[in-house]
This record gives structure tokens, C-alpha cells and sequence, in this order.
């Protein structure tokens, strides 16, 4: 056996559909099939899968959505078909799946992070496979992740898994070869650099939300987390057991050496930051080098607008994010600290203080 005990697999719109809108069951079925074969190995396996919003129009006879009312519509429509499907194909290999639903608000509050955690690992408990999507037919735009592979690196997060394959409709990820050599398959990427950030285009279909630029984001998020991720091909046969096995299909992104505690996932990658601060040098190098506490003495500049309690970035001066963590001042509180003392934040604030803008404990250091 392999050593991803834990799988993510996220399919696209574009994988899953006939070009006519349709789903394509013969894919379904073979995808159900693999993902059965992983569960009876004593694997965990998540499907997040889109899908959805297609198979929708094409019932609905919708060829274009106009409006963000048709596309819930669509949406809500879909989802039914969608998840019928597979519980269809899951019972043929002896399983039941569970419907799971997600929007940004269930990872953005400590306690819906952990419901939602708590929710798939006790499906995981009852041998129930998990299928998530987007709960596109309510959400709105302030509370959407936008594209699957968002919510899936997330679902990793949220389980610290081993594995996130992302099926695609290309063979992995390109990057401009020499000059004049088209573009070349990028076959393992060890660091995410900028300049594969920006080689990253949209989707290559034109019909999922997502594209190379969305994947690379996720596998941003994912191998902080200490996953392995592979996009690839979705229609190559059988291969999600075969990356499972170890085959080198497709782009594998390697996990980075120090993989995240569910506290530090969810302070780093699932709740969206409200604001910033700038430190200078020396306190840039005691949260690196030393573990520190973020002190008022070491914020240079404070942008945004925050409460107490919620997440912030922690940036140096030349723009490059150290951490995250949870703030112990509002915005205006941290604006008039900035600079000045530990001792010296009741004299200036009026009443006492926390002596730290973020407490360690509460702060975790991010590679983004």
C-alpha cells in the first residue's frame, strides 16, 4: 500500500461532462469504482466534485446563464442529478455517500471549521463516502470559494489529508519552454515560485470556473498542509489508482517538510485575512528565527479594518507575508501602538493591554 491514507480527489466540470452538458456516466461509474477500490484498501477518500451548475442547464435547456439567480437555479437542479448519480454507482461497490455542502463561511469561525471536520470524519467512521461541493444554489458572491479547487485544498486543510489529485482536462501544468519551443509539461515542482504563479493561465475548456492558476493556489494551500498534490489528466484510465500506486502521471507538486497543526491550517489558509501589519526587521527576524510574540514595537504600519480577534497578515517591508494570527487590537487600538512599548499601551490606549498585538500561540508562520 501506498502512504496516502487520507485522498482527496477533486474532478471538473470539464472531465465530468459530455461536450453536449450532459454527465458522463460511464466516467462516473469508473470514478466510483476507483475511489470504492481506495475505500475497501481502509483508505479515507473525499470526492469534491463539480458538475453541478451543467448538468443543471442542460436539464433546465439553459444554454448561457444570465443572471446569479439562473446560476442558483441551475444549481439547485443539477446538485439533485448530480448526487443521485453517484449514490447510484457507490451502491453498486457495496457503499453509501454523504452529501456535504460547504461556503467560505464554514471554514472562515474556529467552530465551523471543526463542525465541518468533525462532520467528515465521522463519515469516515461509518464507512459512508464523502461528496462535496460548493453550495452554489444559496451561496453568494461575499461567501463563495469560486472554484473547486479552492474548496478542496480546504477540505484538506480541514483533514489534514495525504493526497489532493486534481482532474483536470490537460496533462498537468506548462511552463514556457526555450524560446520558440511551445510550452514543456512540468512533471515535479518542489518550491511554487512566482514565475510559475504567473505562467498559470485560465481554464483551458472555458467551461469550469476554475484553470491552471486555481490549481497552483491550491496546491499552495495543500502541501503547506503536508500533502502531495498531482494534477492530471482525469480521463486517463484508472488513474486515480494509478498516481494513488505511485505512477508519475501528470504535474506532482511535493509536500513541504513541515506540515501544519489543525490550528495553524485554519489560521493560515482558512479564515481570509481582514487587514495587515507591516513589521520592520527585528521583529520580522524574532518570529522567524525565534518564535516570538508580534510586540507594538515591531509594527511599522497597520492597514485595514479589524477587530480584535480576527485574522491578520503579518507582512515585512518589502511586502512578503510572514504569518497569520489573530489580532488582539482593532485596527484604530493597533494604529495608536504602533512603534511604542509594551508598557506603554495603557498610558496611550487608556486602559491595560495585551503586551502582545498577536500572542504566539496565536500566530503561525506561512509560506504564501
Amino acid at each position: 500500500m501506498s502512504q496516502y491514507q487520507t485522498i482527496v480527489v477533486k474532478v471538473g466540470t470539464s472531465t465530468l461532462t459530455r461536450e453536449s452538458g450532459e454527465l458522463d456516466l460511464n466516467y462516473m461509474r469508473s470514478l466510483a469504482q476507483q475511489l470504492s477500490i481506495l475505500r475497501r484498501q481502509g483508505r479515507d477518500v473525499v470526492l469534491v466534485t463539480s458538475g453541478a451548475i451543467r448538468a443543471g442547464m442542460k436539464r433546465l435547456g439553459l444554454s448561457k446563464l444570465k443572471t446569479m439567480r439562473e446560476q442558483q437555479a441551475a444549481a439547485a437542479v443539477g446538485q439533485g442529478l448530480l448526487m443521485r448519480t453517484y449514490a447510484e454507482f457507490f451502491r453498486d461497490e457495496g457503499f453509501t455517500t454523504g452529501q456535504v455542502l460547504l461556503t467560505r463561511n464554514d471554514f472562515t469561525n474556529r467552530e465551523g471549521f471543526l463542525n465541518a471536520r468533525n462532520t467528515l470524519l465521522t463519515l469516515f467512521e461509518h464507512r459512508v463516502i464523502p461528496i462535496v461541493n460548493e453550495n452554489d444554489s444559496v451561496a453568494i458572491e461575499e461567501i463563495k470559494f469560486g472554484d473547486n479547487d479552492t474548496l478542496a485544498a480546504q477540505v484538506v486543510a480541514l483533514l489534514d489529508a495525504d493526497l489532493l489529485l486534481l482532474l483536470t482536462d490537460v496533462a498537468g501544468i506548462y511552463v514556457p519552454a526555450k524560446k520558440g519551443q511551445g510550452a514543456r509539461l512540468m512533471r515535479e515542482v518542489r518550491e511554487i515560485t512566482p514565475e510559475l504563479e504567473q505562467s498559470a493561465g485560465g481554464s483551458v475548456s472555458g467551461i469550469g470556473q476554475g484553470g491552471m492558476a486555481t490549481k497552483v493556489a491550491a496546491a499552495r494551500v495543500a502541501t503547506n498542509c503536508g500533502a502531495t498534490v498531482v494534477v492530471v489528466y482525469g480521463r486517463e484510465p484508472n488513474v486515480v489508482l494509478r498516481v494513488v500506486e505511485g505512477e508519475p502521471l501528470g504535474t506532482t507538486f511535493l509536500p513541504r517538510p513541515r506540515r501544519l497543526r489543525t490550528r495553524e491550517r485554519w489560521l493560515a489558509f482558512s479564515s481570509p485575512p481582514a487587514g495587515d501589519l507591516v513589521v520592520d526587521d527585528g521583529a520580522r527576524e524574532m518570529l522567524l528565527k525565534r518564535g516570538k510574540s508580534l510586540l507594538p514595537v515591531g509594527v511599522l504600519e497597520v492597514r485595514g479594518e479589524f477587530s480584535s480577534g480576527d485574522v491578520v497578515r503579518v507582512l515585512d517591508q518589502r511586502g512578503r507575508e510572514l504569518a497569520r494570527g489573530l489580532t488582539n487590537y482593532s485596527a484604530e487600538e493597533a494604529q495608536r501602538i504602533c512603534g511604542r512599548h509594551s508598557d506603554e499601551i495603557e498610558a496611550i490606549l487608556g486602559y491595560p493591554g495585551d503586551p502582545e498585538v498577536i500572542h504566539r500561540n496565536n500566530l503561525t508562520l506561512v509560506e504564501v
